[in-house]
């Protein structure tokens, strides 16, 4: 079996797609998803469902919605299979489970490459972190489960796994100013800071990139509408962090342009006092 949630869902069974059409199946072949080889209990399932509002036949409609998910398991199997649709989403005291590999699921892949990534980006690999990093953002096909409904425990799941993304995004480009690509990076921060308007650590990203290019008007720029923005909205100064970045720009500090302090940090953090 493949399941994909890291964009619109997709769930094959030996080439054949067992995404249900009806939105409450597809809920709970999504949180199955994310609890591979699990006993996800019943009153998670219902929670996510419904929340608070149970209805009277609950336990029957959540068992209607687990055949309808055996009736596409089956299918996809075909007669001659030697297994059977309850053998794969199985029945246990307390809820059901899953019964594939965790290796089956596409987030389970992109938390493995994250984590090398991690690994790599903190013992100075530079070049081992962005290709592992890159390959993990590669996997996004869109926004996570965009085409499914979400309830109180898949929103949670979908929470976690933006941020992740982010973070992810964030760390890759740190290996790839550590790699001297600056010049690569201009753009691409131009937009992300257009997307992310009030995020700190990609404007430390892209006034660094823009400086290292030769931009140093830009990157003092970028500071000056970011500082205007939060004080405008949030009433806050800009953080300690890139208040001393925009004044070593502005001073031409030579460590500017070499990578100075601690190597297993954050761009956002390298010149921090």
């Amino acid at each position: 079996m493949e399941i994909q949630v890291l964009g619109p869902l997709t769930a094959t069974l030996d080439g054949v797609s067992i995404v249900p059409t009806a939105s409450k199946p597809r809920q709970l072949l999504a949180l199955f998803a994310f609890q591979p080889g699990r006993i996800v209990p019943v009153g998670t399932l219902m929670e996510e469902l419904w929340s608070s509002h149970l209805p009277q036949s609950a336990m029957t409609t959540l068992q209607t919605y687990v055949l309808q998910l055996r009736r596409r398991l089956g299918t996809a199997m075909g007669p001659d299979s030697p297994g059977n649709a309850k053998e794969i989403l199985a029945t246990r005291h307390g809820g059901y489970v899953l019964q594939i590999s965790a290796d089956c699921v596409d987030v389970y892949r992109y938390e493995q490459l994250v984590a090398d990534g991690q690994r790599a980006f903190e013992s100075g690999e530079d070049a081992h972190a962005a290709e592992h990093f890159k390959s993990a953002l590669a996997m996004w096909k869109g926004p996570t489960l965009v085409d499914v409904p979400a309830g109180t425990v898949l929103s949670i799941e979908i929470l976690r796994l933006r941020e992740s993304r982010l973070v992810t995004l964030e760390r890759r480009i740190d290996a790839d100013l550590r790699l001297g690509r600056h010049g690569d990076l201009v753009s691409e921060l131009a937009d992300l800071i257009a997307r992310h308007p009030q995020h700190e650590g990609l404007h430390a990203q892209a006034m660094v990139a823009l400086y290292r290019a030769g931009r140093q008007a830009t990157a003092l720029d970028v500071y000056r509408r970011l500082r205007k923005r939060l004080i405008d909205e949030l009433g806050v100064e800009p953080s300690p962090q890139l208040q001393r970045l925009h004044q070593m720009i502005l001073a031409v500090d030579p460590a500017l342009d070499v990578l100075s302090g601690e190597r297993r940090t954050s761009t956002f953090n390298l010149f921090a006092a």
